[in-house]
């Protein structure tokens, strides 16, 4: 029986989705990708009656990262980031954020992950697995004992994420995008940055980039 309680805040200019997993069993929750209003984030938390213990950031783009400062000091919990992505988040012209109409945003995460690296939040083992081609530290983070992955701008639906901004690659992504069919059980649930859920079956099925 899953003990995890998946919600969601589509948040921001571009509809970010941001992704709260709670623990059933413990009341403790992560956060993926505070994309922005963190009083809305807020209200979400306390509605779901949890504790938040960490955030997890899949890339550093402005549109995932607003207000990450904001609630990392609300709770007192670390940040978590692909080591590959710490430059993007120091610096607000690489990731962005001085041009979206918000204060720039320079973020120093509190833990920089490996590839495949395993670690345990909120009563969660989490995989971090390293896609780079939306930006050089893009990210997916693998829950594989509830059959969910964070995909971040690496899987959309029935698509990827853009390779036209720094440190975007159009073969990187290609070769990220089969590093996660490839290996994924088809059933694995795709919680996407923006848009609609999918699974790692359809997208291996009909996914154009595969």
């Amino acid at each position: 029986m899953t003990k995890a309680e998946l919600h969601k805040c589509i948040l921001g200019s571009v509809y970010t989705n941001c992704y709260f997993l709670k623990n059933k069993e413990t009341q403790e929750l992560f956060i993926v990708d505070p994309a922005d209003s963190a009083e809305k984030i807020y209200k979400k938390i306390e509605e779901l009656g949890a504790v938040p213990k960490a955030v997890l950031l899949t890339h550093g783009h402005f549109d995932h990262i607003q207000a990450v400062e904001d609630v990392r000091r609300q709770y007192s919990i670390p940040v978590y980031v692909c080591k590959e992505e710490q430059e993007m988040l120091l610096d607000p012209e690489m990731n962005m954020s001085g041009y979206c109409g918000r204060h720039s945003c320079s973020i120093k995460a509190d833990v920089l992950l490996e590839d495949l690296q395993v670690f345990q939040v909120a009563g969660f083992s989490v995989q971090m697995i390293h896609t780079p081609g939306h930006t050089k530290g893009s990210c997916c983070y693998y829950i594989e004992e509830e059959g969910i992955l964070f995909s971040g701008d690496t899987l959309f639906y029935g698509s990827v994420g853009r390779t036209d901004f720094p440190g975007g690659s159009a073969a990187e992504i290609v070769r990220s995008l089969h590093k996660l069919v490839d290996s994924l059980p088809e059933e694995t649930d795709v919680y996407p940055g923006h848009d609609v859920a999918t699974t790692i079956g359809y997208e291996k099925r009909y996914n154009p980039f595969v």
